[in-house]
């Protein structure tokens, strides 16, 4: 187990933004997560996570206290069973989930970040969310001191949420458990209209996964979401809000807004999210309030590429990275009366 002290953060997330730790300590191993953990709560140390630091943004003065940086690895495949080490890189998991012959998360290819974290915010995109396949997660459970292994119904998986997000500071995730689908090499179902249009397809076929692979990870990286360093469009923590989603009253409001603002033959997107409630599009909202691709004077700006992201290009600090965050939410709620909520976890900064 490593330790440091007044280690740079910023480094460690996709944003390079953030101030130091008073003290970092890197654990390769489960018992050594365990270990950190159980000393810092005994201590009374505040205690940060950090995964692959794709979904941070840390603010300028840094964290006053420990920061553990998970670095476990482990790939086990037993049929269609597969389990991760909380550790491991999510993306190059995928690749040999897809080069096994395995269908279920080809459609998160190119997600950065740790498979730790993929639970906890139950990653998804393309059609595809990790809380179709977890099967159980294994953490470290702070409130009761022990290692716990929680089934996919007690995750409480929703869009973009978790039990593990709903109370951050209660489990730490050692390991996640996935059951995948042999279809004879092709993929699940495809169920997103971007990838099918990209796949020259029709929703709910399968296509060969290497082909379901490559197609996505092409949309992301037209999108700025495959990080590369030398694209500052990739400086980002991806998708930095949630795709809002409004009740019948809200979403009657918002359609009305969007007919004063944009003329009645302006339809939104929409789509269903259940118990008479609507999914609409961030990345819309926040274009036809004015903030389109590349906006921005100064050092934090909205990607070149697709508005939802905002990007550090190269010389911002956190402030300001919020003060366009802040900008952005004031101007969609002005425009529409409807909320961003921002996806990354916030340390020591907010909105």
């Amino acid at each position: 187990m490593q330790e440091r002290h007044d280690a740079p953060l910023a480094p460690l997330t996709t944003f390079r933004l953030g101030g130091p730790a008073r003290r970092l300590i890197t654990a390769t191993t489960d018992a050594e997560v365990v270990e950190a953990v159980r000393e810092a709560d005994a201590s009374g140390t505040p205690l940060l996570v950090v995964g692959g630091g794709s979904n941070l943004v840390i603010g300028d003065k840094g964290f006053e206290g420990t920061a553990l940086r998970i670095a476990t690895s482990g790939f086990s495949l037993d049929g269609t069973r597969l389990e991760l080490a909380a550790g491991e890189v999510w993306s190059e998991a995928v690749a040999r989930t897809v080069q096994a012959g395995l269908a279920g998360i080809e459609c998160l290819s190119g997600i950065p970040g740790s498979a730790g974290a993929t639970p906890i915010q139950n990653v998804g995109a393309y059609g595809q969310e990790v809380s179709s396949t977890v099967t159980e997660v294994i953490a470290y459970d702070r409130a009761e001191g022990r290692t716990v292994t929680l089934s996919n119904a007690e995750c409480a998986f929703s869009y973009r949420h978790s039990r593990f997000k709903a109370d951050p500071d209660r489990y730490v995730v050692l390991r996640v458990r996935f059951e995948l689908e042999d279809a004879g090499g092709m993929s699940a179902p495809v169920k997103y209209p971007e990838t099918a249009r990209a796949l020259g397809v029709e929703a709910g076929d399968r296509v060969p996964l290497e082909r379901a692979r490559e197609t996505v990870l092409k949309l992301r990286a037209g999108k700025g979401m495959v990080l590369d360093a030398e694209d500052h469009d990739t400086w980002s923590a991806g998708s930095f809000f949630t795709n809002p989603i409004l009740d019948e009253q809200a979403f009657a409001l918002f359609l009305e807004r969007v007919r004063e603002r944009l003329g009645d033959d302006v339809t939104p997107p929409a789509y269903p999210a259940g118990e008479g409630r609507t999914k609409t599009s961030a990345a819309w909202l926040i274009d036809k309030a004015g903030f389109t691709k590349g906006y921005g004077t100064g050092p934090a700006r909205i990607s070149t590429k697709h508005t939802l992201a905002l990007t550090n290009r190269g010389e911002a600090t956190t402030e300001d990275l919020l003060a366009l965050a802040r900008e952005v939410v004031a101007g969609v709620r002005e425009a529409f009366g409807v909320t961003l909520v921002n996806e990354p976890v916030m340390v020591g900064v907010g909105l």
